[in-house]
Parts: C-alpha cells; sequence; structure tokens
C-alpha cells in the first residue's frame, strides 16, 4: 500500500485512540472494552464471520437504556474524526516525488490541451476571465452537525495539519498531540444533536461562517493559482476584477414550503450579509493599513490624499471609515428602519476604486511585489463577494402566486384568477404589466397569506440590486407563472430588471419546459423586460422522487438540450440553473463529471446551481478543501464552454428513450401503485422519526399525505438510513436487465465510452450501489416491519441485487468500483462502525416505537445521534 495511505491510517488510529482515552476517562475501562469488542465483532462480521456477526448483534441486543446513548456517541464521534482525516488526507503536505492532487493539477492539464486543440491565447485568457459561476448554499435539512461542532473539528484538522511535518520535534509532536486531546474531549463532551431547530436566520449565520472561516481564505488562493496557470500557459494574466466564481444563498430567501421564512426575516439576512461583508473588509484594510507604510505613490493617489506622508495609509484610512460606518448602519438597521448616510458604502466601485488606486500606484513605483500580496487578495475578495457577501435568492411555490393573483382580481371585480385559462391569464398579466397605473388601491387589506407575499416583493423592491439573485418559482408550469411574479414586483415597486425564473421539476414539467419558454420569449412585452439572460431551474430532487432517476435524468437532458436550441433560435442567452442535492437521488455526485456531462451548448461560459445541506460543509469547510473544489468547477465549466462533449447519436437516444421508459414504470409500480408499499416504507426507515429531528427550519413535509406530501429530502435521507438507497437506483435494475438480455449490452457499453453523459449515471449508479447494503436494510425488517409486510422488503432487496448484477454485466467487473480501490477501502474502514449503529438504530428504534419517549429522553437522543452517525459515516446523506 502506497505510503501516503499509511500517513491516513496512522492518523485515523491516532485520531481513535485519543478518543479512546477520552471515553474511558468518563466512563471507564470496562465501558471502552465493551466498544471494542463491539468493533472487533463488526469487522470480523464483515469479513464473513458468523460468530462475529452474532456476538455484534447479542452485545448491542443486552445493551442496557443507560448505555444505548454512549455508546451511539462513540460511533458516531469516530465517524467524524474519520471524515477529517479523509479530508485532510486530501490536502496535506505532498513529499518528494508524491504528485499533487488531480483537483490542484486539472486546470494546467485542460489549459494546455486547449492550446494544443488549437485555442489561440488571447480568447483562451478572454473566456477564463468572463466564465459566469454562481454557487448558491441553500440550508436544505441535511446538515446534521452543530456549528459548535464543526469549529471544534476545524480545529481538530488545522492540528493535523501542523502534524503533517516530517522535522517536528518530540516536544513539538508532543504539544499537538495533547491539544488534539482536548479539542476531541471537548467534542465528546459536547451535545451532537440540538435541542431545537435553527431558525431560518441561524442557518443564514451558518452561511456566513462558512464564507468567514473557510472561503474568504479560499477564493484569492484559488484566483492566484488560476492566475499562474493562466500566465504559465499563455502569458497573460487575469484581470483584476474578474470573479469567475460568485456565490448567491438560499438561506433567508428560500419560503416555498417553510412559513418560517417570511419578508422580515429576508430582510434582516440581506442586513446580516452586509454587516458581515463590512467586518471582514474592515479586518482586510487594518491589515493593508498596517503593511502599506511605503511614501512613494503616483500622482493620481496624492491627488486623492493630499501631501501626505503614508499616502497609502491616508486612502486605506478613509476606506476604513466607510466601512465602519457601514458596519454601524446595518447593525442600527436590523432593530430599526434607518437611512443609511452618504458615508454608507453603496455600490461596489466605492469599494474598488481606492483599493484599485493603491494597486496601480504600487506598480507604476516599481513596488508590484508589495502590491501583488495581501492587497491583491482583498481586491479578488472584493471583486468576487462585493459589498452583499452573497447575492440573496427568493423562491416561492407558484401556487402562492396563483392564490394572491386570485384574491387581487376577486377584490377587483374580475372574477378568479385561478379558474381562468391560460390565455386570459396572460391578456391580464401583458396589460396589467403595460398599464402605468397601480393595480390596487391604498385601502386594500389583503389576507394572511397575500400580505405576505406583497411584503416580500416589498423587501425585494427596497433591497440594492447587486444584493439580490432571482426570484424562483417552484413547481412552475406555464408562462403566466412568470408573469404573475413580474406583476407582483412591479406592483410592489420594483422599477428595475429582475430575473425571475421558472423551476420545472417534475417530469411532466421537464418535458413540458421547452414550450413554456417558447411562449414566453414570444411574448413582446415580455422580450423588452428581459436584460441579460433567460434563467431556467433544471429541479433533480423532485423529478427523480417522481419518476426514478433512470427516466428524471434523461428528462432533465432533454429539457435543456430543447431550451438551449430555443434560446438559440429567439437569439437569447441561456443560464441554466441546476437544483442539485447531495446525493445521486437528487442528482448529486462528483460536480466535474456532471458539468462535463451536460448537453453540449448548455455551458456557454456560465453555470448555476446549488450547494446543498452537509455538501457545502465537505466540499468548502476548510480552504484547502475549497480551493480545490472552486478549482474543478473552474476547469469542468471552461472545457464544457470550449470543448463540449458530442450530441448524442440516434441510437443512443432511442436507447434512452427505452430505458427511460421501462425505468419509470419499474418505479412507479412500487412507489405509487404497491397497495404496501407507504406503509412499509413508514415501518422499515426513521421517516417519522426524522420529523423530529431538529435539522433544519424548513418543515419535512410541504402538507399531510403520504410518500408524494414528503419533500425529496427526508425521503432520500430516510433509505439512506437504512442502506437500501432505494431513490437512487430503482428502475435501472428493469432497465438495464431488459436492455442486456434483449442483446443490447453491445450499445450500452459503447454508449458508457463515448457519451459522458451516460457515463457519468452508470459511475453513480456504481456508486451508490456500492454503498448500499442488502443485509442491513433486512436487519431493519427483521427488527421493525410486521411480517405482513416483509415479503415487500425482500423483493426491493432483490431488485437492488438485479440492479448490482446489471452494472457488474454492463462494466464487466467482478466487483462494483473494483477499479477504485481507494474509495472501496474508505467505505470498508466506515462499514466497521456504521454496523454498529445501523444495528442500535434499529433496535432504538423498536424501542422508541414500543413506548412513548419525551423528545430529550435518552432513547430519544441516542436515535437522533445514530441518525447522525450515519450521515457522517456516508457523508452525502441528503
Amino acid at each position: 500500500m502506497a505510503e501516503i495511505d499509511a500517513r491516513l491510517r496512522e492518523e485515523v488510529h491516532l485520531l481513535g485512540e485519543l478518543l479512546g482515552h477520552t471515553i474511558s476517562t468518563q466512563l471507564g475501562d470496562e465501558f471502552l472494552d465493551k466498544i471494542e469488542r463491539i468493533r472487533k465483532s463488526a469487522k470480523a462480521g464483515r469479513r464473513g464471520s458468523a460468530a462475529g456477526a452474532e456476538q455484534l448483534t447479542s452485545t448491542l441486543g443486552d445493551l442496557g437504556d443507560d448505555e444505548l446513548l454512549p455508546v451511539a456517541r462513540a460511533f458516531n464521534q469516530f465517524l467524524n474524526l474519520a471524515n477529517i482525516a479523509e479530508q485532510q488526507h486530501r490536502v496535506r503536505r505532498r513529499r518528494a516525488g508524491e504528485p499533487e492532487p488531480f483537483e490542484l493539477r486539472v486546470l494546467d492539464e485542460l489549459l494546455e490541451r486547449l492550446l494544443a486543440a488549437g485555442q489561440g491565447s488571447d480568447e483562451l485568457a478572454r473566456q477564463l476571465g468572463r466564465l459566469d459561476i454562481e454557487l448558491v448554499l441553500t440550508a436544505h435539512p441535511t446538515e446534521v452537525a452543530r456549528r459548535t461542532l464543526i469549529q471544534k473539528y476545524d480545529a481538530i484538522a488545522a492540528q493535523l495539519t501542523a502534524l503533517d511535518h516530517s522535522d517536528l520535534l518530540p516536544t513539538e509532536r508532543e504539544r499537538i498531540a495533547q491539544r488534539l486531546q482536548r479539542l476531541i474531549a471537548e467534542a465528546w463532551h459536547t451535545e451532537e444533536i440540538r435541542r431545537s431547530r435553527p431558525s431560518p436566520v441561524d442557518e443564514a449565520k451558518w452561511g456566513f461562517a462558512v464564507i468567514e472561516h473557510s472561503l474568504w481564505q479560499a477564493v484569492p488562493q484559488f484566483l492566484r493559482r488560476a492566475d499562474q496557470s493562466l500566465q504559465a500557459a499563455t502569458g497573460l494574466r487575469l484581470p483584476l476584477e474578474a470573479a469567475p466564481i460568485r456565490f448567491a444563498s438560499w438561506m433567508g430567501g428560500d419560503r416555498d414550503g417553510n412559513p418560517n421564512v417570511t419578508a422580515r426575516v429576508t430582510r434582516e439576512v440581506l442586513l446580516l450579509a452586509r454587516w458581515m461583508a463590512a467586518d471582514l473588509y474592515l479586518r482586510d484594510v487594518d491589515n493593508l493599513a498596517a503593511e502599506l507604510s511605503m511614501q512613494q505613490a503616483s500622482d493620481e493617489l496624492r491627488a486623492q490624499v493630499g501631501d501626505s506622508a503614508e499616502p497609502y495609509r491616508a486612502l486605506l484610512k478613509q476606506l476604513r471609515e466607510r466601512l465602519r460606518e457601514t458596519r454601524s448602519w446595518a447593525q442600527q438597521a436590523l432593530s430599526a428602519d434607518v437611512a443609511p448616510s452618504t458615508a454608507v458604502l453603496r455600490d461596489n466601485h466605492e469599494l474598488l476604486a481606492p483599493l484599485q488606486l493603491c494597486y496601480q500606484s504600487l506598480h507604476a513605483c516599481g513596488m508590484g511585489v508589495i502590491a501583488d500580496g495581501p492587497l491583491l487578495d482583498c481586491l479578488r475578495r472584493a471583486a468576487t463577494f462585493g459589498l452583499f457577501l452573497v447575492r440573496l435568492d427568493v423562491r416561492q411555490d407558484s401556487s402562492r402566486h396563483a392564490a394572491a393573483m386570485s384574491e387581487i382580481t376577486d377584490y377587483l371585480g374580475l372574477g378568479r384568477y385561478a379558474e381562468w385559462d391560460e390565455e386570459a391569464r396572460l391578456s391580464f398579466l401583458q396589460r396589467e404589466l403595460d398599464n402605468r397605473r397601480p393595480l390596487l388601491p391604498n385601502d386594500y387589506r389583503p389576507s394572511a397569506d397575500t400580505a405576505e407575499v406583497l411584503a416580500t416583493c416589498r423587501e425585494v423592491a427596497a433591497a440594492p440590486a447587486a444584493s439580490l439573485g432571482s426570484y424562483v418559482i417552484s413547481m412552475a408550469g406555464a408562462a403566466s407563472d412568470v408573469l404573475a411574479v413580474q406583476l407582483l414586483l412591479k406592483e410592489a415597486g420594483l422599477r428595475r430588471p429582475m430575473r425571475v425564473v421558472p423551476l420545472f421539476e417534475t417530469l411532466a414539467d421537464l418535458d413540458h419546459a421547452g414550450p413554456v419558454i417558447d411562449r414566453l420569449l414570444g411574448l413582446p412585452g415580455y422580450r423588452a423586460r428581459l436584460h441579460g439572460p433567460q434563467e431556467v431551474m433544471i429541479g433533480y430532487s423532485d423529478s427523480a422522487k417522481d419518476a426514478g432517476t433512470t427516466a428524471a435524468a434523461w428528462a432533465q437532458y432533454r429539457a435543456q438540450e430543447e431550451l438551449v436550441r430555443l434560446c438559440r433560435e429567439h437569439q437569447v442567452e441561456l443560464l441554466l440553473f441546476h437544483g442539485r442535492g447531495g446525493t445521486v437521488g437528487r442528482g448529486g455526485g462528483p460536480a466535474h463529471a456532471a458539468i462535463l456531462s451536460q448537453p453540449p451548448g448548455s455551458v456557454a461560459g456560465r453555470f448555476r446551481t446549488t450547494e446543498q445541506g452537509e455538501m457545502i460543509r465537505f466540499k468548502f469547510g476548510l480552504p484547502d478543501i475549497a480551493e480545490q473544489n472552486l478549482n474543478l468547477y473552474l476547469a469542468a465549466v471552461l472545457e464544457a464552454t470550449l470543448l463540449p462533449p458530442p450530441a448524442p447519436e440516434p441510437s443512443w437516444r432511442a436507447m434512452m428513450d427505452r430505458l427511460a421508459d421501462v425505468g419509470v414504470k419499474a418505479y412507479r409500480g412500487v412507489v405509487r401503485e404497491h397497495p404496501q408499499f407507504v406503509e412499509y416504507f413508514r415501518q422499515a426507515t426513521p421517516e417519522q422519526e426524522l420529523g423530529r429531528l431538529p435539522l433544519g427550519s424548513r418543515p419535512a413535509k410541504r402538507r399531510e399525505g403520504g410518500v408524494e406530501s414528503l419533500r425529496a429530502i427526508p425521503w432520500i435521507f430516510a433509505w439512506t438510513q437504512t442502506r437500501l438507497m432505494l431513490p437512487a437506483w430503482l428502475g435501472w435494475e428493469q432497465a438495464l436487465g431488459q436492455a442486456l438480455q434483449g442483446g443490447d449490452a453491445e450499445l450500452l457499453k459503447s454508449m458508457r465510452e463515448q457519451w459522458p453523459f451516460f457515463r457519468t449515471r452508470i459511475d453513480m449508479l456504481e456508486m451508490v450501489l456500492t454503498k448500499a447494503d442488502a443485509n442491513i436494510a433486512a436487519l431493519y425488517d427483521e427488527r421493525l416491519v410486521e411480517p405482513s409486510l416483509q415479503a415487500l422488503g425482500a423483493q426491493l432487496r432483490d431488485l437492488l441485487s438485479q440492479a448490482c448484477a446489471a452494472v457488474l454485466e454492463l462494466t464487466g467487473q467482478s466487483r462494483l468500483l473494483a477499479h477504485n480501490q481507494e474509495t472501496l477501502e474508505s467505505i470498508s474502514v466506515r462499514n466497521t462502525y456504521l454496523d454498529p449503529l445501523h444495528l442500535l438504530q434499529a433496535e432504538l428504534l423498536a424501542r422508541c416505537r414500543q413506548r412513548e419517549q419525551a423528545p430529550e429522553s435518552p432513547l430519544e437522543q441516542a436515535l437522533l445521534v445514530s441518525v447522525a452517525g450515519i450521515a457522517a459515516g456516508l457523508r452525502n446523506t441528503g
């Protein structure tokens, strides 16, 4: 095994030992011995030992109620420590002869390929500088770790970094070990689970913390490296104002099905973002003022500050005072409606201009080496984050807008908007959008729901344009859905352009997306109001929940192709917004491969996607990890723009049509049509209990009802906990199985070899099938499911086996992921700690269901810790 893997194993072992010492100190050696017996029997059981599996079941079954919580916590904590070690392994110092990670080499290698393919240096630099990639941070309820624990985990990672030197003195190594021991003890003695749900404002603050503690450092590092790569390849530099990757957020703006997100919350989050941005820039400017003590300056800078002995400090002190005024105003505005003074920074140019003047002066005076240090980093941050830190999107369900319009038209004596057909709606909306008079009188008193919709629109109208992203319409299905929002925004006083974005989520909506956008772009008044690209959001979660991933993936691909064609015909630029989740069942997976598998022409220098839940922490929680992931996004979007994948062959399309048709029937045949499915789902998984887990501010259900009422996240989260992973693969077993049996093996293999879209889908399917475990799922059935429903569980596990067999036949492997030993080893190590948690969770579910438990009882807490531990062990859970 490679030395680097040995280093990882050594660190995992060290963290495990330190955790064991902490547990022993609190609970005694006898309890630690019990934990070790559980671990060893789980490991033996995984290796096929019947005695080991029997001992594991017996030991866990004999645990008293008072032992369940500490046992669950022990395995949960170890899995979190393993995550930290693995993350640190990705960014550790490279020793002589060790190559840089692929994530850091990818842009260099891509630029070489592009130049070899005939791309000119000037065009390549221009394209890289004007890339428009936006990562939208969302607070979906999959982040199970508390913020206070995340901070301790980050501190543990920092100590592992400090340990990663071969020349440490024994005393230095001992100090690091002691610090690690203290941090692990602090984590152990801190509750894993929140006592109450976070508010939307809490979620927004969590997002701001990711920027403060990681992205604030990662962005300038990433851009510095991209600039160096571009210069090495072409001799050209990135412009100072280049910001190829920016950030937006749904935290505090996503009100779809979340009654806790109100207009007041949105206003508060916008002000908090301004406060945080001003505070972060103040720290930068303070440091710059301390460093830039030079006297020599350009005439332009002197004209700004006069005959100062320290001209750079004089200019930066002016900026510092304005930043302080901005921060102070934002603080006051949080509790009162206070108008900003003239000193408050309002436009990003006011922030950039003095920094650019300092930069240009230093270069003009021969001090470029100073200019290209922290000052350049601050400029890069200002170009990326601006005065508002992140652009806030607003999202609301189309039905809320339709209900508001119905109330308004009814009040005006025009009839009920909800009962009109599409033509009547469009006629009314276009007429009112072109009309200069207000739609509503001042004395109109709306219902509470309509008042909230209108209040949100007023907040949008009042906020600075640069602080907002898009207004996203969930469950959009018609052109009138977009015009209705435009009219509501106009009525609220919005006089500037804002992107109003239809989100197509279900299979039927995706299939109908092309005609809707075609109709929309054909409306003359709409084109006049459209400034910039036509943005369209593609929903991955709900389409997969509706039809299964086989049919959903193909519908998403076809919808994008049609939108590219239509926008080209209408001569309108298209921006596709991808609503992906962390799991395969919600469109998740490696971003680099996903971007390169999009239809040709769909990534034309622009790309917008959600980053959801716990994946934000795993991908962007540490600066070095964040830098790697930003590099992957940049390279993938540049490659997809300049070297797009080939269009699929007609035979490939025909095969995907057949696979999708078989897949959707197989998926819906189980999920929608099997009479016992809903009851089985609720007995076999912790779905009901997940509703009690204080993860996010949003309810787990949109409304009361069966599977159709569940949000896509808890739907997938529940199946992940039991390791059946059903939403990610159900339908593929029939689709691939029938095609292989029908003699289409060679066609499928050529599709996998030559078509990035199909290859990526199969790779993601293989990954999720590797994480699935029929034996674990069967244990949940044995303990939780009534006998009359157990046959359905056996049937689903048989379908899982068929899916595995089909993928193995297609890939020609004897074992899933046989080509990726590193990932297999990681999963294997985790299973030793996951197996006890799964068995423990099944036992806890049984005990909790047999007798009513208070929310803070030890059994209930142990159950929630088991959920958190399994989520940590499997990483991408929702």
